[in-house]
Parts: C-alpha cells; structure tokens; sequence
C-alpha cells in the first residue's frame, strides 16, 4: 500500500484547496479545511502562498488548515513551512486542526518527505484540537505540555524513536486519540516495544480511547506487549493494522485480557492463517474487526513479510 489519494475531509469539514487570484466566491473561514499546496514549479514559495491566503480568506475564522506540497521544484525542509505557519499565530485564533505533509507518492514518497521540528506547531497554538504530521527523515518533537490536543497523528514510513519518546513524555491531559505508524529500520523506525511502555501502562494520557500503533516490524511484540496493558481496558478502539502480525501476536492477543469491551480492533493488512482469523472472529463477535489484506501467500515465510507503508 502507498498514499495514493489525498483527503477529502478533515476535521469533519470539506477539503477546499485555496487558489491564489482566484476570483469566485469563496466559502467562509471556519466552513471548510482549507488546503494549501504549491504545484511543481510553482514561481512563488510557500511563505508567499501563506501571505496570499492571509489576505484572502479572514485568518480569525479559519479553523482547520491541510498543508500538502511546500517545495518549488526539489524537494527540501518543511521547517521554513513550520515557522511560516507559527509565525502568524496569533492571527488564526480558532484555528484547531492542522495536517502537515498531505502528500500522496506521485507526489513524494512517504520517507523521501523532508521533515523538522513539529514543536513549535503545538507550542504556537495553544488552541488545537487535532495535529496529523506525515513524513519521517529528520523528524523532531519535544515533550510538550498541551491541554486541548485531543488527537495526535504521525503518519510514517519510519518514525524517529525520539519523536516517539517526545510523545511519551508530554502531557497532554485531554488526548483521546494516538495513532503511529511506525514504520522500519530501514527509513528510520527504530522505536522498541521498551519505548512503547509509557503508552501502555495507563499512567499516562489520562483521556486517551483509541490508541494505533500501526504499521510495524514489530507487531507481533507489540500484540504481545498490549495483552496484558493495563491501558487497554479502557479503550475504545485499538488498531494494529499495516504490519507484519502474524499468528503468533494475534494468538498472544487471544490469551490476554478480554478484549470484547472494545468497540472495534484494526488488523489489517496481516499475515493470519484462516484458523486464527475465525478465532478472532469467534471471541470478538460484538467487535468491529477489521480482518481485510490478509497476505496469505506469505503466511511461512517470514523474509518476504513487508508494512504497509516504508519508502
């Protein structure tokens, strides 16, 4: 699987990508996600297309924003988008939702996406809701405190193990939603089920209710750390999917504590026999669950095992 089709809602709002001079009337601020992207060869960079958006649309209004592509032609540091955005804060007050990297593979792989310190996102807008970040390669985030965040995203073909530990160390009293794709070695995924301990605990994100931890080399170990963590009785929803889970971690899962309170458990895209697939089924039957993209043919042959999303 890549990214292959960009959103078309966000936040619960309608994607609407701004066009600079573009004359028709345009929706009004806080009515849509607005999305702002530069075409390749674009002769103005993003800090211009962020004026131009500034002085169209009322920034007071505006609360959700979907940044996609920020380069001009090769592709570079997302940090002069980052400070762009922080630095005209105090101007989008409502603002509660922000993607940062909406861009699909014909457009950038995943781990090609040149990334930098999220931070200041979080620290600049005291505000926000929601905060999805895609992309991996140089990747940064502090422990923050925040205490309106209620869902925290990073989308990943490899995800720094410091921004996983940054995650863990920040207080973020009113999250109820945390989704990792962890990603492989190879691009940069070096988080350890050691590193994973502080979500799994329930000390921890005292809100939280759906917890993803997604997309790993490391699922089975991961299924294995989550059957007896103290935090999974009280979630709402747990997703797994995209990795490489095989019989082993879903047999773990069975033999751990009862799962059947969660309303539904993400496993796609894994590597279950049909036995264990009807077992699921069987001891789960008031859950949503989520068996799709079995790669069957790969069952005995843990070499060809592959994530969802890695280049």
């Amino acid at each position: 699987m890549t990214v292959s089709h960009h959103i078309d809602r966000f936040h619960g709002l309608p994607i609407h990508e701004f066009t600079p001079d573009d004359t028709r009337p345009q929706p009004a601020a806080g009515a849509v996600a607005w999305r702002l992207s530069l075409e390749y060869g674009s002769e103005q960079d993003f800090g211009q297309l962020w004026q131009s958006f500034l002085r169209t649309v009322d920034p007071a209004g505006v609360r959700a924003v979907v940044i996609g592509p920020w380069w001009q032609d090769g592709y570079t540091s997302v940090r002069g988008t980052v400070e762009a955005v922080t630095a005209e804060a105090e101007r989008l007050p409502a603002l509660e939702a922000l993607f940062l990297g909406e861009v699909t593979f014909d457009e950038c792989e995943i781990s090609w996406l040149e990334m930098d310190d999220v931070t200041p996102l979080l620290t600049a807008f005291p505000e926000l809701r929601s905060l999805t970040v895609r992309g991996g390669t140089d990747l940064a985030l502090e422990p923050v405190r925040h205490d309106r965040l209620t869902s925290l995203r990073f989308e990943s073909g490899g995800l720094p193990a410091t921004v996983v530990r940054a995650v863990a160390g920040s207080e973020l009293p009113a999250l109820e939603r945390l989704d990792l794709w962890l990603g492989v070695d190879e691009y940069g995924g070096e988080a350890t089920v050691d590193d994973l301990a502080p979500f799994l605990d329930g000390t921890r994100l005292p809100a939280l209710r759906h917890l993803g931890l997604a997309n790993s080399e490391l699922q089975d170990e991961i299924a294995a750390a989550l059957a007896h963590a103290p935090v999974v009785a009280r979630l709402e929803s747990l997703d797994l999917s995209m990795g490489v889970l095989s019989d082993e971690g879903a047999t773990a899962l069975l033999e751990g504590q009862p799962l059947t309170h969660l309303r539904s458990l993400d496993l796609h895209h894994h590597y279950l026999s049909d036995e264990l697939q009807q077992r699921l089924r069987q001891a789960l039957p008031g859950v949503e669950l989520d068996l799709s993209e079995a790669e069957l043919d790969d069952l005995d042959d843990e070499d060809d095992r592959y994530v969802s999303v890695a280049e």
